[in-house]
């Protein structure tokens, strides 16, 4: 697993587009305390408000990586950043990236991190060889976030259920399963770069035994409901073994983001299809309520959505962004 070294300096690249910056973005609202501030090229015109350092200057004050925050196209890292990742490396710095391209295919990148001391980390990708499931009941509570499709809130809600616990004493560790949620957690695995019969090892791995008490909280990827992705969703469901699943949904969709002819189940059937798949490893996984990512909507508009959903399904109904997931934390909490 990765283990990554903060703080960190976030790496703009030249994007003039703040969603081809999502990873720094994520990076700056969930774990500022561990972000020392930017850098970008000159024809950057995206800035995340941060104080502007040189990797030098950021090595001399402290910090211990930069990060490419950039989701560049196809995942491919452009030449012309070669320079300046070289410089970071050179003064000592690591270079973190969750882009499908390896900074261990760059020969200058190697050269300038054995020069300079530091390492290359490639978060979407291990070296670590994961055993297959085992399927063991493991000590300590697990949840899960799931979802109808992807990129609809799994990791925020992950992210703010794992606060939300804290905040009241309880004991609660994120695991992240995903590029974006290892830069900010520090450490995980990316299951959607592991072999496809390890994909349960590896997660049973990234939350291993633990006191009685403590919850580990598990970013989801994908959907059962996923023609493309429902593999590496089935895979991280048995090797999480959660004690609890939280169904996370968008409303303003109807088919699956880029498949219109796949469409997405009603909440209930949703919630039916993860906990018969969960039951596998797990006979006593419940689900403990529903994450909505409400952009959509106006404020009676989510009123009434969350009225209504949470009469019907008898659930919490909770979005991380509007209002928080104290409800969410409580219903864990009350079995």
């Amino acid at each position: 697993m990765h283990q990554l070294r903060k703080p960190y300096l976030l790496f703009l690249g030249d994007v003039d587009l703040k969603s081809d910056a999502k990873t720094a973005f994520g990076l700056r609202d969930w774990c500022s305390a561990d972000v020392m501030g930017e850098w970008a090229l000159p024809a950057c015109t995206v800035t995340l408000e941060l104080p502007r350092h040189s990797p030098a200057h950021a090595a001399s004050l402290g910090a211990g990586s930069l990060v490419i925050g950039v989701a560049a196209v196809g995942g491919v890292l452009p030449p012309h950043w070669l320079p300046e990742l070289e410089a970071a490396l050179r003064a000592g710095l690591d270079i973190v990236s969750g882009l499908h391209s390896r900074l261990t295919s760059f020969p200058s990148l190697v050269q300038a991190a054995q020069l300079g001391g530091g390492k290359l980390h490639d978060v979407r990708h291990s070296d670590l060889v994961f055993p297959a499931g085992s399927g063991r009941k493991r000590s300590g509570q697990r949840v899960l976030t799931v979802g109808t499709d992807c990129a609809l809130g799994k990791k925020y809600t992950a992210l703010a259920l794992t606060q939300a616990l804290s905040q009241r004493g309880v004991p609660a560790t994120f695991r992240a399963t995903g590029q974006t949620g290892i830069m900010i957690a520090g450490s995980g695995v990316a299951v959607d770069a592991v072999i496809a019969d390890f994909i349960a090892g590896a997660a049973e791995a990234l939350s291993p035994d633990n006191a009685p008490e403590h919850w580990d909280v598990i970013e989801g990827q994908g959907a059962l409901f996923h023609p493309a992705y429902a593999g590496v969703t089935l895979g991280l469901l048995h090797g999480s073994q959660p004690d609890a699943l939280v169904l996370c949904h968008d409303p303003s969709r109807s088919t699956i983001e880029g498949y219109p002819h796949c469409p997405i189940p009603d909440l209930q059937q949703a919630i039916d299809r993860y906990l018969e798949a969960a039951r596998l490893t797990n006979p006593a996984v419940r689900c403990a309520g529903i994450s909505i990512n409400s952009s959509t909507l106006t404020d009676a508009q989510w009123s009434d959505y969350a009225s209504d959903v949470a009469q019907r399904l008898q659930l919490p109904v909770v979005d991380p962004l509007r209002g928080g997931v104290d409800a969410l934390a409580e219903a864990l909490l009350a079995q």
